[in-house]
């Protein structure tokens, strides 16, 4: 089962329809050339590695027709969602808001704001833009956990120790078991990742748990 790891997993296990995959922030601005990400000085070949991985959880979650949840990073037109102290972030070329090549950097409707074409949502697949860090601030995600009765997240995305890692503390607070799929979520910092892995899982899953994606899919193979 899911949340059978490493570490003893002591509480009920989810069925299907409880738990939903999470794609975290797997957009063009953060994993292509020209996006916010390079204009920081990142190498964002370093996150697409994760997206075969991805794919193969997203097939099976497709096959059995249980809840995906892609989240966006993303603000409005003129900015009212953005506080001072995010838009002035970074030491990159290019701003939030500000045109690049994929046209303005982290705004809704963007070209470089939508998920990348390996991981295209399909219909009634949920898309959540998100104007901050954490998935659950200023957002209808927690309406649409509730409303599909699911308590157990299966998380995945980038970047592991700013948009991941805030999400699952976020749903940590609010009562939701979290899984993290270790080779399906990545940084520009490799030594980042690890660092976070080692935070979730410490004293008994304090924040969450996670494992491979063979891991995972060997035990979704289990669930009818």
């Amino acid at each position: 089962m899911v949340f059978i790891l490493a570490q003893p997993y002591p509480y009920p296990l989810p069925k299907p329809g409880q738990f939903a995959l999470v794609i975290i922030d797997m957009q063009r601005d953060f994993l292509e050339q020209g996006g916010f990400g390079e204009s920081l000085g990142n190498e964002v070949n370093t996150l697409r590695e994760i997206v075969p991985t991805l794919q193969r959880l997203l097939e099976k979650f497709r096959q059995e027709q249980w809840p995906i949840i892609y989240t966006l990073e993303s603000h409005a037109p003129d900015l009212s969602d953005c506080p001072p102290s995010k838009l002035m972030r970074g030491e990159g070329l290019l701003k939030i808001g500000d045109e690049g090549p994929m046209g303005r950097i982290l705004i809704k409707g963007e070209p470089g704001n939508a998920i990348i074409p390996e991981l295209t949502p399909e219909r009634g697949e949920f898309i959540i833009p998100k104007p901050g860090k954490g998935a659950f601030y200023n957002t209808p995600l927690e309406d649409i956990l509730q409303t599909q009765g699911i308590t157990h997240l299966i998380v995945t995305g980038v970047t592991t120790e700013v948009c991941v890692q805030s999400t699952m503390r976020e749903a940590n607070d609010r009562g939701y078991e979290c899984l993290l799929v270790e080779d399906a979520t990545a940084s520009y910092f490799p030594e980042f990742k690890q660092a976070t892995l080692a935070m979730i899982s410490a004293q008994g899953g304090i924040v969450g748990w996670t494992a491979t994606a063979n891991q995972v899919l060997n035990a979704l193979d289990g669930i009818r």
